[in-house]
């Protein structure tokens, strides 16, 4: 006995409707994944530039000027860093005046640790105000130590 030709039809008709919602579904989740590991970058920068005195109390003044930006991979952290800028330009004020070899600040390690540290103390106060969001980044626009 064959197949009645309507039957076949409809076969073929369901055999394409699943491969295509598979695919379109496979292609989603394509995407997604795409879009996750390219990731978003918002560069947020913090204004005024920081300028403080680092060195030891007893030594020859010296200075730091900073221009700071924060990079971070939601667009939703910006709020965050928005509404606690108070707190994050203190915790930078604070970590730049702590800083008493201006040699080592001189150096690019001494430079990327100064990130490393600003990075951390950052993303602690955005924990400890429990927003749910962090920073991936310091970046220092400007940075002049002058003696």
């Amino acid at each position: 006995m064959t197949p009645q030709p309507k039957f076949v039809l409809f076969s073929l008709f369901l055999l394409l409707s699943t491969i295509s919602a598979a695919w379109a579904e496979d292609s989603a989740d394509a995407s997604e994944e795409t879009a996750a590991e390219s990731g978003v970058t918002d560069y947020i920068a913090m204004e005024p530039a920081f300028v403080t005195h680092v060195g030891t109390p007893d030594g020859k003044l010296t200075y730091l000027k900073a221009a700071v930006t924060l990079r971070a991979s939601r667009q939703e952290t910006r709020t965050a860093i928005t509404a606690h800028m108070p707190r994050l330009r203190h915790e930078l004020v604070m970590l730049f005046g702590e800083q008493t070899d201006t040699e080592t600040l001189t150096t690019m390690d001494g430079q990327k640790a100064l990130r490393e540290e600003a990075k951390s103390r950052i993303n602690k106060v955005l924990e400890e105000q429990h927003t749910g969001e962090t920073i991936t980044g310091v970046l220092f626009t400007e940075f002049v130590v002058q003696k």
